[in-house]
């Protein structure tokens, strides 16, 4: 996935209201960016990181900015979290998640049962449906293995019982944590942060909800997922 534009490279001043945070440009100027980052953005998120902006301005938005990249822990991270649906997206156009490979068809936002929605179906003749759910991972706080949630999911708890549902129901189901970021061998759920999203996953891998993880290969031009790294449960 290529920018649409080249990146600002900025300083963070602080991040605010959630979606909003303010950067100072290299020539000083101080501009304000949307954060689309709803969490608590562990480790990521700290006044005078070097952060990378990408100039949106033209079209129908409010901020003429978005916050994209920032360096942490001696590497990029991405931290917008609407990034990683299109990044698993393309990887399984292109063959990149062997385990979600060889599939006819796919389609985005599938809806399930009456109030479920999932990210991804994919479908084919004879490999019948698989239903496929993206989570974004960014934080990392121990040696080298990534984690997720950063903050309690009740959403991410339901999401895994819907998954549940859809194998009862006879279909696959998966859950790809998208790691955005290049220093992570393996990801664990943190279930001192949310111990009920830990017991959900633990459940539904139990019932054959299958986890992948694959983390990405990020520059000031592109993001791509890179590689498969293993998933550790409780």
């Amino acid at each position: 996935m290529r920018f649409a534009s080249p990146l600002r490279r900025a300083t963070l001043v602080r991040r605010y209201k959630r979606f909003l945070s303010d950067h100072r440009l290299d020539d000083g100027n101080i501009v304000t960016a949307h954060c689309a980052n709803p969490g608590q953005m562990t480790g990521i998120a700290e006044t005078g990181m070097t952060t990378w902006l990408q100039d949106v301005s033209g079209g129908k938005r409010k901020l003429a900015w978005s916050w994209e990249l920032v360096c942490a822990d001696g590497g990029l991270v991405g931290c917008h979290t609407g990034k990683p649906n299109r990044l698993v997206e393309e990887a399984i156009s292109r063959g990149g998640i062997a385990e979600l490979a060889g599939y006819g068809s796919l389609r985005r936002e599938v809806v399930w049962g009456d109030h479920s929605r999932f990210d991804f179906l994919l479908e084919d003749p004879t490999r019948g449906s698989c239903y496929v759910e993206v989570k974004n991972c960014h934080m990392r706080r121990l040696g080298t293995c990534a984690e997720f949630p950063d903050a309690v999911t009740t959403r991410g708890a339901r999401h895994m019982e819907e998954l549940v549902s859809v194998v009862r129901a006879g279909h696959r189901a998966v859950v790809v944590w998208c790691v955005q970021r290049m220093d992570c061998d393996s990801l664990a759920i943190a279930d001192d942060i949310d111990p009920g999203f830990a017991a959900a996953v633990t459940r539904a891998s139990g019932m054959g909800v299958e986890t992948l993880a694959y983390s990405c290969r990020l520059t000031t031009e592109d993001i791509v997922i890179d590689r498969r790294i293993p998933v550790r449960l409780s």
